[in-house]
């Protein structure tokens, strides 16, 4: 590892790698949850978030932190999930200021059916691009950067 400011040429390319693959398969799949269920993946992430939580529900902050969005960002996305009837705020009875996230039936309904679309769409653009031995190397590569 290198001390100068500057990266290398292999360092350039696996960084700069890493941000266009993201970026592009974040877009692709994006704008399949849009056009098949208008649902924008990060409102897809947080249904999944809740899907998976106990009782399908999580503290605001929580969500926040799991979907990597700001409180004011995540209380904006949660101002349209409920509005469309996909998610329910409720009191926290053990702290006043406190709000939980809490999936709806419809919640769970939308999120099943985009779910189709979305795994596709992760095995079509990317799993089907690499090997088993490339995806157990990009699970200990994560693991190890997480």
């Amino acid at each position: 590892m290198s001390n100068d400011t500057a990266l290398s040429p292999d360092e350039l390319a696996a960084w700069g790698g890493f941000l266009r693959a993201h970026a592009e398969l974040t877009r692709a799949l994006d704008a399949e949850l849009l056009e098949a269920h208008d649902l924008p993946l990060t409102s897809y992430e947080v249904l999944l978030h809740l899907a998976r939580a106990p009782a399908g529900r999580l503290r605001m902050s929580e969500l926040a932190h799991s979907v990597l969005l700001s409180r004011s960002g995540l209380t904006r996305l949660a101002d349209r999930l409920e509005k469309g009837g996909l998610i329910e705020r409720q009191d926290c009875p053990s702290d006043q200021r406190g709000l939980f996230a809490a999936i709806t039936d419809e919640g769970r309904r939308r999120f099943r059916e985009a779910g189709r679309t979305h795994l596709d769409g992760i095995r079509r653009r990317f799993l089907v691009r690499l090997s088993a031995e490339d995806q157990r190397t990009l699970r200990q590569v994560w693991e190890r950067l997480a």
